[in-house]
């Protein structure tokens, strides 16, 4: 168990939080909310020991073993793929590496021999036996072939080091598991088995997350981060939202009768008890629920920033033809022979288990490089508009404000001081913050300014890759809004479970034999395919 007592943090004369306190209890999976800034990740750190609070203090229960995700992914670069993820249990890496010294050494005596039984039983204790067969299994579950687990991990491409540094964290069932973005770049195969693993872990688990599915998937209490507060809720991401929501209707109309509000209230409480997803959670959640009161459901303080495309002209018979693209980067195929048609209308969701393979592809449909062979045929009533995975793509004057960077993409009659300060504003860049010079910006910033700049400039079809990345959830529901009501064509990939679900009606997915492309289909129609249910099966294996 982990007890906050009396938490406050402040960071150059800011208080980031004030008189926090908080249980973590083992069985129960804590998502960490809030607007980005407001301390998420800070707080991950504060739990983990890497910060020390302003006053009050932490304190955890003896002999618990905590892991997190790290967040550099060229920490371990002279590692082999397997000695990383063992690395995830500090104690059991550190008595393999005094054993493996002991029996290197030349003069091996008495005395040696006595400290290597000692270290045996506790390799022993720690089943260490059962280490390398624990992590090769963890490293095939998150789609790392058996023959890279030997290679160094500078030889992996970065998407790859993610995924070992997840099974890294993963590594040992630790007590307290904290993972801040975990499903950041994985593909769609891995994070279905991640939420798998999440759900049924007996431990503590805490994780920050701007994946709406994945917290719904996992997650049984939400820890929201707001205005100097951390507060508790029982549910999942969507309980928490929506009964906010509730709670801002009630407040709004204080002359119902109570009776009808504690009606409302339990409708709801029922309706999402009865939707709990997971077997091993579903009880105690269910309970929990139905222990919640008026007085329990509190608003949102929440701002949401306002997107809205607009096209600049009524979409042709033809929109997008690409015929035998192959790309090669470092010396590696990473496309081969890739074909299909995208008509007017399409929102297409791209895939792939390689984030490398869609990249490439969309800046090659977006003329920013060139295949090596084939070609890509726009029909002759396009024009669209790419956002970059990129963050720096467009941000080439760092000594520009905000104000002046979006300026240089306005048009005569937007090119008002007046007109621009209010759309940043409604994209929540307010008072001085237009000031700002882009050198400074987070990623969360330059990603609404990206979208600023597209709002701008309207065009009839949408090329977004990865947009949620860096965003905070509210900005990802107003990207994800806005996306569903465009009348345009959208070609963009994410890891967003619910950003593809509610956007795409094609799915192409790149693998290494070619695609797979599945027209008029949704995001879980198609996951329900069978080929796919068979591949993430042979993953739980």
């Amino acid at each position: 168990m982990i007890t906050v007592s009396d938490l406050s943090l402040n960071l150059s004369g800011r208080t980031l939080y004030e008189d926090v306190n908080l249980k973590f209890t083992p069985g129960n999976c804590y998502g960490i909310i809030g607007a980005n800034g407001a301390g998420k990740s800070t707080f991950l750190k504060l739990l983990e020991g890497k910060m020390e609070p302003t006053t009050g203090n932490i304190s955890i229960d003896a002999n618990e073993r905590m892991s997190s995700l790290n967040q550099d992914h060229f920490a371990f670069e002279d590692f082999t793929v397997m000695g990383t993820v063992i690395q995830g249990h500090k104690e059991l890496y550190q008595v393999m590496q005094e054993k493996d010294a002991l029996y290197a050494k030349p003069d091996f005596g008495d005395e040696d021999g006595v400290k290597a039984a000692e270290l045996e039983t506790k390799f022993a204790e720690l089943d260490g036996w059962n280490a390398e067969a624990d992590a090769a299994k963890l490293l095939q579950s998150v789609g790392i072939s058996e023959d890279k687990h030997n290679l160094k991990m500078s030889e992996l491409a970065e998407s790859e080091k993610v995924k070992v540094l997840l099974a890294q964290a993963l590594f040992g069932n630790p007590d307290i598991l904290l993972l801040d973005e975990p499903t950041n770049g994985l593909d769609v195969h891995t994070i279905e088995w991640l939420e798998n693993f999440l759900a049924d872990y007996p431990n503590i688990v805490i994780v920050v997350s701007h994946d709406r599915h994945f917290l719904n998937q996992v997650c049984t209490q939400m820890c929201d981060v707001d205005k100097g507060q951390i507060q508790l809720y029982v549910g999942n991401y969507d309980f928490w939202y929506e009964s906010s929501k509730l709670a801002s209707e009630l407040a709004a109309n204080q002359n119902a009768k109570k009776e009808e509000k504690i009606k409302e209230l339990q409708n709801f409480i029922a309706r999402f008890s009865a939707n709990a997803s997971k077997s091993k959670q579903a009880t105690s959640r269910k309970k929990q629920l139905e222990k919640i009161t008026l007085d329990d459901i509190k608003p949102s303080l929440r701002k949401y920033p306002y997107v809205k495309f607009d096209m600049n002209r009524e979409l042709g018979n033809d929109l997008l033809k690409v015929e035998d693209v192959s790309y090669s980067a470092d010396g590696e195929k990473i496309l081969d022979n890739v074909s299909f048609i995208v008509r007017p209308g399409d929102k297409v969701g791209f895939l792939s288990r390689d984030t490398r393979k869609v990249t490439a592809l969309l800046n090659i449909i977006a003329g920013k490089i060139k295949p090596d062979s084939g070609s890509v045929t726009w029909g002759q009533t396009t024009s669209f508009n790419y956002m970059s995975r990129d963050l720096n793509a467009n941000f080439n004057n760092d000594e520009l404000t905000i104000l002046d960077w979006l300026r240089q993409y306005a048009s005569k009659e937007q090119d008002d001081n007046t007109f621009l300060r209010g759309f940043l504003g409604r994209m929540l860049f307010s008072g001085d913050e237009i000031e700002k010079k882009i050198k400074v910006l987070s990623g969360g910033e330059k990603v609404r300014c990206q979208l600023s700049r597209m709002m701008l400039e309207p065009a009839n079809v949408l090329i977004l890759d990865d947009p949620t990345n860096h965003l905070d959830l509210e900005s990802i529901t107003s990207l994800n809004d806005a996306l569903k009501d465009y009348p345009g064509s959208i070609l963009f990939s994410s890891h967003d479970h619910e950003f593809i679900q509610t956007i795409a009606d094609h799915i192409i997915e790149i693998g290494d034999t070619g695609i797979v492309s599945r027209p008029e289909t949704t995001y879980d129609e198609f996951l329900d395919r069978p080929e796919i249910q068979e591949k993430v099966a042979q993953i739980y294996q």
